[in-house]
């Protein structure tokens, strides 16, 4: 249980980012993420090594470790490709413009989708019966972590994000933002 604890300080410490990216503290930022990422993956490497171990059958091992790749692939281009790694979680201030195009045009937190599934994978390939616990407190601290966030700091800190709210659903995309998503790619491509 320690672990799931850690983890949830994980989620603590990574949303910390947006009140020292408005306070604008000097090197905070960097502390922050690797702190806070540095708990999460902790955790997640301990609750994945508990002993207690789910009974699935072997295909759904190797089906995991199948998606787990390309679900961590899509959680690391997501938080860190698609939004400027530098602005976003070195600079000093908040992270310069807001980002609306590729996986945000979609929905305004895509990454939760991919956390889910890499999250999910991972019980496939480790079988740990504690992940399987931790997982739901997990994203429901998440998401509430994401409300708060959507609700109180993003609007202060990105000029444009109370229309971009309205435009683009939170987490469950709708035909409009799926629409937006694919005109965003085929501008990219252009």
């Amino acid at each position: 249980m320690i672990y799931i604890v850690l983890g949830s300080l994980g989620f603590l410490t990574i949303h910390l980012l947006d009140i020292v990216s408005m306070k604008r503290i000097p090197g905070i930022k960097p502390l922050a993420l690797l702190v806070g990422n540095g708990l999460l993956v902790f955790s997640i490497i301990m609750v994945c090594l508990a002993p207690d171990k789910l009974s699935l059958p072997v295909w759904s091992t190797w089906l995991g470790w199948g998606l787990l790749p390309v679900f961590l692939f899509m959680l690391i281009y997501s938080l860190f490709i698609n939004l400027p790694f530098g602005k976003t979680y070195v600079a000093t201030g908040v992270g310069g413009r807001l980002v609306t195009s590729g996986l945000y045009a979609l929905v305004r937190h895509p990454w939760m989708h991919w956390l889910i599934l890499f999250l999910l994978a991972l019980i496939l390939v480790s079988r740990s019966s504690l992940l399987l616990i931790a997982l739901p407190i997990w994203v429901l601290l998440d998401i509430l972590l994401v409300a708060i966030q959507d609700r109180f700091f993003l609007g202060r800190m990105f000029a444009g994000y109370d229309n971009y709210r309205r435009q683009t659903p939170m987490l469950i995309p709708n035909r409009r933002s799926i629409s937006a998503f694919i005109n965003s790619l085929k501008q990219t491509g252009n």
